[in-house]
């Protein structure tokens, strides 16, 4: 009975999947503009019976790598957090960043995580990162230090950064700008749910 009732659930999720209106109310949230960028990025949906949340979450997507960032690597995932078995409201945004070089100076410690975003000249301090990983890639010849900083943020600045047609990032001595088709990665992302305020 209970096996039934989860799948009952599952199917009505992907059903109302199919059938969410885009933010502009024509079409499926996921139908691609008539103008689309091909982002490349890859965008999963799934149910987390542990947390009991709806994940919609774009994967890792690399922004850039080497000069100017002297040999960094920089790359970013980001996650839409559902309550319950719904796409309706989003509770909470999760933004991680990816950096990876073969300079172990270049991580960045505690005291050096705080990430600024600049969204179309907005400012917006989102907080103090949290380091995930801090790990090293033995399958390359040389040595690369990977570390992974993650953030949450509400649903409401990820918006302005969505919205936006230039985004800067920072975040201890690190700064870069995200690219054309990262911006629309993250668009597609927010077209996954629905445009409803709580």
């Amino acid at each position: 009975m209970r096996k039934t009732t989860v799948l009952s659930c599952l199917l009505a999720l992907l059903l109302q999947i199919a059938n969410l209106p885009s933010a502009n109310g024509q079409g499926p949230a996921y139908a691609a503009p008539s103008v689309a960028i091909d982002h490349g990025g890859k965008i999963e949906t799934k149910y987390d019976g542990f947390n009991h949340e709806t994940v919609v979450a774009l994967k890792n997507m690399r922004v850039r790598c080497g000069s100017p960032l002297k040999q960094t690597c920089v790359s970013f995932a980001a996650s839409l957090h559902c309550p319950g078995l719904q796409l309706d409201y989003v509770r909470q945004v999760k933004l991680q960043l990816i950096f990876e070089t073969k300079d172990w100076q270049r991580r960045h410690p505690l005291d050096e995580r705080e990430l600024f975003v600049v969204a179309d000249g907005e400012r917006l301090n989102l907080g103090r990162m949290s380091l995930v990983t801090l790990d090293h890639d033995s399958n390359k010849l040389i040595e690369v230090m990977k570390e992974v900083l993650e953030v949450s943020l509400s649903y409401q600045n990820f918006k302005k950064m969505v919205a936006a047609e230039q985004v800067e990032v920072k975040v201890g001595k690190t700064s870069f700008a995200l690219q054309e088709k990262n911006i629309a990665a993250l668009r597609d992302l927010n077209n996954r749910v629905r445009f409803r305020e709580r």
